[in-house]
């Protein structure tokens, strides 16, 4: 933007005079083929579509800018191929799934999940023809409902990962993906920006989650082994609620518990919303992920199993169903983050002191996609827990009354080193990696919390 632009800015009815728009931050917002975050993403795990999705017949899948056609196999293997067939390139949305591969409806070449071609049934058997075509795939897996591809390298392929809160005891995890008309960047970004919970979520329209949610919290942002947390921290009367988000690098985050009202004692209580934020092309993404259902994610039991799948989840704002005058009057989550334009601008933007998360999380990611462009291999969390990954998302309410007599500035430093201290806890220390860290770290946030209560008598 020039001077002069900016100049015109400062003044009112100042449009006529802007120019033309800045071009967007192509380097951490464009994910098509070649572009440096794409080739970024794709040396992940990314998710596809819903287990559920694959019967017996076909899918058309659309991923990085790519047209694909997922299936599984009679024998329960799942596929990612290019779409047309190598043949004459009629599309394998229109195949038959067999024992082991997918059929061309056309002429019944028949590929395997890996792209070596089985059959030419037209040809002569004796034809060496199938033995010199490979079609293009991507190797796929299934997992807890979810099917997930490999973009980039093979030879680069990494294992799986599985973190913590995939195996939390009587968890249970609700597949669903919610598709967004916009970049991947503005959709996930919003995991780190708890102000809009404050203004979107509750003062602006009404209280969709809890009314402790519209208590404007001291606000912190941390890096992890895995990434970086947010640790929001409140105070609602006699308690002081700390709550954290977890973005794991590149894009996956992890969502506390949308229904808490920071009224009940606890500590480290886990994830309610685990979602990736998937490129499909440069202007639409996918959040898609699973709800979590166990006691401790919905404790005034408002959460809907249900609600939960293609398109669909259980709480306000999250798609693009409802009326456009319903969704002008009463705005979600979608409708804010899509209006950023199809592709937000970020030289644009008039960040503050409330937007340091997502200032973090650009960072983060600039950083790591230039790093595999140096043709270096990503980082990656090193940290064990009893074999699994560790991550961060909590909600911690722990009861430390206000100082008597202490103005609102002193109660504001108390319930931030409140805040500082808890999170400690939960990303620092030996017992970090330990088989029963969840364990350890909640004894401490009670042993803290008896000597905090302790200093204020």
């Amino acid at each position: 933007m020039s001077a002069s632009q900016k100049r015109h800015l400062t003044q009112p009815y100042s449009a006529y005079s802007r120019g033309e728009l800045p071009a967007e931050d192509a380097e951490i917002t464009r994910v098509e083929r070649g572009s440096p975050c794409g080739e970024y993403l794709r040396r992940f795990w990314q998710p596809v579509c819903l287990a559920a999705e694959l019967g017996d017949l076909p899918r058309k899948v659309r991923m990085f800018g790519e047209d694909l056609v997922a299936f599984r196999t009679k024998a329960g293997a799942v596929g990612l191929l290019e779409p047309h067939c190598s043949h004459r390139g009629t599309s394998l949305e229109f195949g038959i799934c067999e024992a082991n591969g997918l059929r061309c409806c056309y002429h019944g070449w028949l590929y395997g999940v890996d792209g070596r071609v089985l059959e030419t049934p037209g040809d002569p058997p004796e034809s060496p023809l199938r033995f010199e075509v490979c079609h293009g795939a991507y190797p796929a897996l299934e997992y807890k409902g979810i099917v997930f591809g490999y973009f980039g390298p093979p030879e680069k392929k990494p294992e799986f990962p599985v973190y913590d809160s995939y195996e939390l005891a009587g968890d249970r995890l609700a597949p669903y993906y919610i598709t967004y008309p916009c970049n991947w960047l503005q959709v996930h970004e919003n995991v780190m920006d708890p102000a809009h919970g404050v203004f979107l979520h509750t003062r602006i329209s009404f209280t969709q989650f809890a009314d402790a949610w519209g208590e404007l919290p001291v606000m912190e942002f941390v890096p992890t082994p895995a990434g970086m947390i947010y640790v929001t921290s409140r105070r609602w009367g006699d308690n002081v609620w700390v709550r954290s988000n977890d973005i794991l690098l590149p894009n996956l985050a992890q969502v506390g518990h949308i229904w808490e009202d920071g009224t009940e004692p606890k500590a480290f209580s886990r994830v309610a919303i685990t979602r990736w934020t998937t490129p499909v092309d440069d202007r639409t993404c996918r959040i898609i992920g699973w709800r979590h259902f166990h006691p401790d994610a919905d404790p005034r039991g408002i959460a809907d199993e249900s609600k939960c799948g293609a398109e669909s989840v259980d709480f306000y704002g999250q798609n693009g169903a409802r009326t456009y005058d319903e969704r002008q009057r009463i705005p979600g989550d979608y409708d804010a983050q899509t209006s950023q334009r199809p592709i937000a601008i970020h030289a644009l933007e008039n960040l503050t002191v409330c937007d340091s998360g997502v200032a973090m999380l650009r960072k983060l990611l600039r950083a790591e996609l230039r790093r595999v462009a140096k043709g270096e291999d990503p980082k990656l969390s090193g940290v064990r827990s009893n074999g699994l990954v560790p991550t961060y998302t909590h909600d911690t309410v722990v009861r430390v009354p206000p100082r008597s007599g202490a103005a609102a500035e002193d109660d504001k430093t108390l319930v931030r080193d409140v805040g500082r201290r808890i999170t400690e806890i939960v990303v620092r220390g030996e017992h970090h990696g330990a088989p029963d860290r969840p364990e350890r770290i909640r004894a401490m946030i009670r042993a803290y919390e008896q000597a905090e209560r302790g200093a204020l008598v």
